[in-house]
C-alpha cells in the first residue's frame, strides 16, 4: 500500500494513473492498470457514444476497481460521451480544454472530476470550477502541453491549489514517482510508459520504434494538430514539421474519417467545429483542418502501425523505456523503486527543513 491524497481520493492502492490515450487505452489496458492498484482511464475521444458505453461496461466485467474516462471537451461529440459516462456512473471524469459543465451531476452520484492542464493558472481555475484533483502536464509529455517542465510546474501548482495534484510529463519509473511526491504531487500519470506494456493495443511497429528511440527522438510543435504537442520523431513527422501544411484533399478525407469514426451527422460535426472555435477563438478553420489530419494520422500510426503515413504522440520518457512488461509488473517495480528512493532521501535528511521556513502558499484554492 502506498498511501497519498490521490489514493485516498480515488480509493486505489497506488498513486499511479494511466493517461487516457486514444486507440491505446482500451478496456484491456484500463482494467489491467486498475487490477494492479492504479487508476485506469479510458480514452473515449475516438469512439462514438454507444461504443464508449460498450467499452465502459466491458471494463466493469474485467475489474471491480474504480476507473475513469478521458475526454477533450472541445472535441466533436464530447457532450454526448460525458453524458454516457454520467449515466453509467463512472467513478472519474478526466477532461481537458474546456470547462466542466457536469460537476454537479458527477458529484451527485459520488464521482470525481480531474482537470488536465499545462499552466498553473489553469490549475487554479480548475479548482475553482469544482475539480477534485488536477493533472499538471509538463513540457516533457506526449500530446498537448506548454513550455514549463514538470520540475517547475509541480511545486508551483502545489503552492497554488489545495486539491491533490497528479504530475504528468516525463514519468516512467519509481524515481520519477518519488520526485513528484517530494515536489508536492500526490501521484503521477504515465502515458508513453503504459503504452509500452503487454496489455496495450499500440501496434508492434511503433513498439519497436520506441524501444530504439532516445529522449532526443521526439518533435514538439503546433504543426501537427494546431496546438503545441509532442510526437515520436519519424520521417512523416519531420515532413509535417518542414511543410507545416495539410493538403486539402488529405484534410477533407480526414474529416470524413472523423465523421465516420465518431458516428456524427454533418450538422453535429459543423456544430462541434463552431463550439471549438467559440471555446478557442484562435482555433480557426486552418487549425481545425490540421487537427482533423492529425487525428487520422494518429489512428494510422497507433492502431494500424503505418510508419510511412502515421504519427505517434510520444513523451521524452521514451528514452527510459527498454522493455514491455505487464501492467502489474510495471506498477509493482515503480512503487518499489519509489519507496527505495524515498528511503534514501530520508537517510540523507532531506525532510528536516522547518515548516515555517518554507515558502508560503500562494493563491491557494
Amino acid at each position: 500500500m502506498f498511501k497519498t491524497r490521490m489514493t485516498e481520493l480515488f480509493g486505489i492502492k497506488h498513486p499511479i494513473m494511466l493517461a487516457g490515450m486514444n486507440w491505446v487505452t482500451q478496456p484491456k489496458l484500463v482494467s489491467a492498470v486498475c487490477n494492479a492498484g492504479g487508476l485506469g482511464i479510458l480514452a473515449v475521444g475516438s469512439t462514438p457514444p454507444e461504443k464508449a458505453r460498450e467499452n465502459l461496461r466491458q471494463i466493469r466485467e474485467l475489474t471491480d476497481k474504480p476507473f475513469g474516462i478521458n475526454q477533450t471537451l472541445n472535441a466533436p461529440g464530447a457532450r454526448a460521451k460525458i453524458e454516457v459516462a454520467i449515466e453509467e456512473k463512472v467513478s472519474v471524469i478526466n477532461y481537458a480544454l474546456g470547462k466542466p459543465w457536469f460537476t454537479e451531476q458527477v458529484h451527485q452520484y459520488g464521482g470525481k472530476i480531474i482537470g488536465t492542464v499545462a499552466l498553473v493558472k489553469h490549475a487554479v481555475s480548475a479548482a475553482k470550477l469544482g475539480c477534485d484533483a488536477v493533472v499538471i502536464t509538463g513540457h516533457e509529455a506526449a500530446g498537448h502541453g506548454a513550455d514549463a517542465t514538470s520540475l517547475i510546474l509541480i511545486p508551483l501548482c502545489a503552492d497554488s491549489v489545495k486539491i491533490p495534484i497528479i504530475a504528468a510529463g516525463g514519468f516512467f519509473d519509481g524515481r520519477g514517482l518519488a520526485s513528484a511526491l517530494v515536489l508536492g504531487a500526490s501521484g503521477i500519470s504515465m502515458g508513453t510508459r503504459f503504452a509500452m506494456t503487454q496489455e496495450s493495443s499500440l501496434h508492434e511497429n511503433y513498439r519497436k520504434l520506441i524501444l530504439e528511440a532516445t529522449e532526443e527522438d521526439t518533435l514538439y510543435s503546433d504543426a501537427f494538430d494546431g496546438m503545441p504537442s509532442r510526437v515520436l520523431k519519424t520521417e512523416e513527422a519531420e515532413a509535417i514539421l518542414r511543410s507545416r501544411r495539410s493538403p486539402v484533399l488529405r484534410s477533407v478525407a480526414s474529416i470524413l474519417r472523423i465523421k465516420q469514426m465518431l458516428g456524427l451527422s454533418w450538422p453535429e460535426l459543423l456544430a462541434s467545429a463552431r463550439e471549438m472555435r467559440r471555446a478557442e477563438p484562435d482555433f480557426g478553420v486552418r487549425k481545425q483542418l490540421r487537427r482533423a489530419t492529425h487525428i487520422a494520422r494518429a489512428e494510422k500510426g497507433i492502431f494500424q502501425g503505418d510508419e510511412r503515413h502515421g504519427i505517434m504522440p510520444c513523451g521524452q520518457s521514451q528514452g527510459g523505456i527498454h522493455d514491455v512488461p505487464s501492467c502489474a509488473e510495471l506498477i509493482e517495480r515503480t512503487v518499489l523503486q519509489a519507496k527505495e528512493a524515498l528511503e534514501t532521501a530520508r537517510k540523507l535528511g532531506l525532510y528536516t527543513q522547518p515548516a515555517d521556513k518554507r515558502r508560503p502558499p500562494l493563491n491557494q484554492t
